[in-house]
């Protein structure tokens, strides 16, 4: 597995961790506005949406695609 592809995995781990547990400053410290998979986002606004966090919503929500 390539360095990348680990951080990338670490990443959306911690992404999902931060966004579970509520951590907005988080949250937007690891989007750091770099675009993501139609799927992760789609996946990490679900779980936002489940802890009804309209802040975290709204920064998945503005994050761009990947291409």
């Amino acid at each position: 597995m390539t360095v990348q592809k680990h951080h990338d995995i670490a990443t959306f781990a911690a992404l999902k961790t931060s966004i579970a547990n509520g951590e907005e400053l988080s949250v937007k410290e690891l989007l750091a506005n770099q675009p993501m998979q139609e799927l992760e986002k789609s996946y990490l606004i679900d779980l936002a949406k489940l802890n009804n966090n309209p802040t975290i919503i709204k920064l998945l929500e503005d994050i761009p695609l990947k291409e």
